[in-house]
């Protein structure tokens, strides 16, 4: 999520696939015995306003775990930053749940801003939380008003706290898997901390064809609503699945960094019936391998990292002593339920750090504070100084001031870290 949560300067697509490949291979800059795969996908740009008409389903919880601070009362100013930006062909419901679930705005043209307005405005927080009946109700809600060839959304604000009805997180997802048959999207939204529950809404958002955020601030709220609007709201492929295969006669072994929660198993990249992520306009998706070569480029330590995920002889493909990996890569359409198999074969051609793009240099710099916040076996010798070391050259146009904020972010913890050891 951290190494995600910056945009990346990815080439634009340019042929018939809703979005582009990017990979570079360089040395890992917690261990110059590994090296760091990065591989990128950069959904195609499209202006809000050349978008489908929107029929947006608002579900927002106002139980009384709401009451607290950066929860409703940061939630109705984010809502209207996206209000702002609805156009006429547009519609917007609100459903609110508490200790049960109502519709308090029936679908309204989006250039009624001041009636959605005050609608939001007038939403207050009290009772236990009937989440499994409110999405319900959305869900109805949505499908009653469903715009054939348009961007039909529910979008979830909520702590997660559901306390009510439907409310582990096995009977939620499945609630969810059986509402995504419908063809309606969902995005889920966070507010909140002390206890917000961000594993039960990834798991929403990752069984409803759906993307999932935290809103911490204003700041955070502009960044899904404004800036990235078209990556939040519409849905360019669904069901992305990548698959590395790599190359036994060049590495030795491999891990995915992060993604622990994301990972499926072998057989389920051909599956068609398995569920995968959504990729939004505009959107990027980052993903980092660290890899030991084989011993003719050698592993000083001995240690191996661990293989995620079993190989089975027929996923492997036709290599030579020059190959390092076999990337697959199926999507749907949208509207589509037989996915497209990309294959992408990538050479073993590291290059050294320093001729690295500013994209490399940037989400090795994030994942290396992830390494050093989760004091990760993995992490060797990398400091934040290091990592300062690596961000500030990799600072890149920074447009709306997000990369600035990691780099005070990572000297902050820099402080608490030399405070801590004294």
């Amino acid at each position: 999520e951290m190494v995600n949560y910056f945009n990346y300067e990815y080439p634009e697509p340019n042929g018939e696939d809703p979005f582009q490949m990017y990979t570079e291979l360089s040395e890992c800059p917690w261990n110059k015995n590994h090296h760091l795969l990065h591989i990128g996908l950069q959904g195609e740009q499209i202006a809000w306003k050349e978008t489908p008409g929107s029929n947006l389903v608002f579900l927002i919880d106002v139980s009384g775990s709401m009451s607290s601070a950066g929860k409703l009362s940061l939630l109705k100013p984010s809502f209207k930053l996206l209000v702002d930006q609805l156009r006429p062909e547009d519609k917007v419901a609100i459903v609110v749940y508490a200790g049960a679930a109502g519709m308090v705005l029936p679908p309204t043209p989006g250039d009624q801003k001041q009636k959605i307005k005050k609608a939001i405005d007038q939403l207050t927080s009290g009772g236990s939380t009937a989440g499994g009946a409110g999405i319900t109700l959305a869900y109805d809600l949505a499908k009653d008003h469903f715009v054939e060839g348009g961007n039909n959304r529910v979008i979830l604000a909520t702590d997660g706290d559901f306390n009510v009805g439907l409310s582990n997180q096995e009977e939620l997802k499945k609630l969810i898997e059986e509402k995504r048959k419908d063809q309606i999207y969902l995005t889920v939204l966070g507010f909140g901390s002390g206890n917000l529950k961000d594993n039960i809404m990834e798991t929403l958002a990752d069984h409803g064809n759906g993307n999932y955020a935290y809103i911490g601030n204003l700041k955070e709220a502009k960044k899904v609503f404004v800036h990235e609007i078209n990556g939040t709201l519409y849905t360019i492929a669904k069901d992305v699945k990548i698959q590395l295969v790599f190359n036994p006669e060049t590495v030795q072994s491999y891990r995915l960094i992060g993604y622990e929660n994301r990972l499926l198993e072998t057989e389920d990249f051909d599956d068609d019936t398995k569920d995968a992520g959504e990729l939004g306009a505009g959107h990027t998706v980052t993903a980092l391998y660290e890899i030991i070569p084989q011993e003719s480029f050698g592993d000083a330590s001995g240690q191996h990292l661990p293989e995620q995920g079993k190989e089975h002889p027929k996923y492997f493909g036709k290599f030579n002593q020059d190959h390092l990996v076999t990337l697959k890569l199926r999507y749907k359409k949208p509207e589509e339920k037989e996915s497209k198999l990309i294959e992408k074969l990538l050479d073993y051609r590291p290059i050294l750090l320093a001729n690295t793009s500013d994209n490399f240099r940037w989400s090795a710099a994030v994942a290396g504070l992830s390494l050093i916040i989760r004091d990760s076996k993995y992490n060797n010798d990398l400091n934040t100084k290091k990592v300062l070391e690596l961000a500030n050259n990799a600072m890149g146009e920074d447009l709306h001031g997000y990369r600035e904020e990691f780099i005070e972010i990572t000297k902050a913890y820099d402080l608490l870290e030399m405070v801590s050891t004294k």
